[in-house]
């Protein structure tokens, strides 16, 4: 009988076998999947599929003759690297790297890079509201831990913000600032009592009061931009950082005149990126009540002219942007199939395509899903001030919650070559 001979012999240098040499805590991360061993699992799962490979008494076995023949094939390279000349210097200095240690080095990356099939996507998958209260916290750091999001976006003037600080700490959660113009109170301390930003309460002026208050030339943009960096700043006085992206709770930052504002107060920071919420499928989706649609078509507006203005200040986005037609009741597998669907169609904004002769993978889609997730708020635990809103009491948070959690989702990602990440992954 043969021998199993799994590994490779490069210039002296013995590499073991596939699930022996590759460290997958150290050389690759599955987004997604939190411990070593699930990475583990799935990297040779993925290898499996690319080269054959079968499972036996949790080995991996197959294409011995083919593992020999590169091993005789990498023993002609088992030469020592040339001997370079003496310089001149008396100091001590490290020898240069050998031949043989560079092609191992080489062919080690080569076999790590091979372990999962290219991504046709890379999906950030974003739970919005983090911070509104303890019950949605939790539910959000369930759909981290489960895989079915990769992403999450900090209200700082929320209730639990600083519990959502640490939680994210914790879990290693990615996270940016969900910046909030709209409910409950001001951070910065001047603009708490008597600016255009709040009514007589002292609250802002609310989703659509707000979008009323700016049609009527009531705000003080001067002011938004303060609030804003000071939203900032406390994110990093909770966090230790700055945000990896930062967008508008109620899509706020796309509004007119404030879309200028905001996107140079990113610039200013260097916080590269942003959502511009654009969905392709919105207007042929049959799911969407018609006065969500109304409002939806005035937000897709406002992205569309926020465009340049973000081009302008080199803000970024994804690709596309999906999370309207799929919000609440309306999220289901069949209807984020549906809507991963339209993303892969629509294809990406930039770059170069390449066809299957020339040997280079296909341009990758980015896309950002934007989710709310969680437990129900108790009647006055949680919101930003004011107490939760209808929103975050709704029943529809634990739905999407548990939708998020569906294995089948997370086969569908599978299927459909989709890889979440976060947002400085892309």
């Amino acid at each position: 009988m043969q021998e199993r001979n799994f590994g490779f012999n490069i210039g002296g240098v013995e590499i073991p076998s596939f699930e022996q040499n590759l460290n997958f805590e150290h050389h690759y991360t599955f987004a997604g999947v939190s411990t070593p061993e699930k990475q583990r699992k799935r990297g040779v799962e993925g290898m499996r599929t690319i080269t054959g490979f079968r499972s036996a008494d949790n080995g991996i076995e197959g294409g011995v003759d083919r593992a020999n023949e590169l091993n005789l094939f990498f023993n002609r390279f088992n030469s020592a690297a040339p001997t370079l000349p003496t310089s001149e210097s008396t100091e001590t200095k490290p020898p240069p790297p050998s031949t043989s240690y560079l092609l191992s080095h080489f062919i080690s990356c080569i076999l790590t890079s091979a372990i999962m099939p290219q991504p046709r996507m890379m999906l950030v998958v974003t739970g919005d509201d983090f911070g509104y209260c303890p019950r949605r916290n939790q539910g959000i750091v369930e759909s981290f831990q489960a895989g079915g999001i990769s992403n999450v976006s900090l209200l700082v003037n929320a209730s639990a913000a600083k519990e959502a600080a640490d939680l994210a700490k914790r879990h290693n959660i990615p996270m940016g600032l969900h910046a909030n113009l709209s409910e409950g109170v001001p951070v910065c301390p001047s603009l708490q009592q008597a600016s255009t930003l709040v009514n007589q309460r002292g609250f802002f002026h609310g989703k659509m009061g707000f979008r009323q208050a700016l049609e009527r030339g009531q705000l003080s943009m001067k002011q938004v931009e303060l609030e804003l960096r000071a939203q900032v700043r406390l994110f990093r006085e909770l966090t230790g950082h700055l945000p990896h992206h930062m967008d508008g709770h109620q899509h706020v930052h796309v509004l007119p005149e404030v879309r200028e504002v905001f996107a140079q107060v990113l610039s200013d920071l260097k916080i590269t990126y942003t959502r511009v919420p654009v969905e392709p499928g919105l207007h042929s989706c049959p799911a969407v009540p018609e006065h969500l649609h109304t409002f939806y078509t005035e937000v897709e507006k406002d992205a569309l002219d926020s465009i340049p203005v973000f081009t302008r200040y080199g803000i970024r986005w994804p690709d596309v942007y999906l999370g309207l037609t799929t919000m609440g009741q309306n999220m289901s597998v069949p209807n984020l199939q549906r809507a991963l669907s339209h993303a892969l169609a629509a294809g990406p904004s930039s770059g170069t395509s390449c066809s299957s002769a020339s040997g280079c993978h296909p341009p990758v889609v980015t896309a950002e899903l934007m989710v709310h997730p969680g437990y129900p708020s108790h009647p006055q635990e949680g919101g930003c001030g004011e107490g939760p809103d209808d929103f975050s009491q709704s029943a529809d948070r634990q739905h999407e919650l548990s939708v998020l959690r569906d294995p089948s989702l997370l086969a569908l990602y599978s299927q459909e070559r989709v890889q979440l990440c976060a947002f400085k992954d892309i």
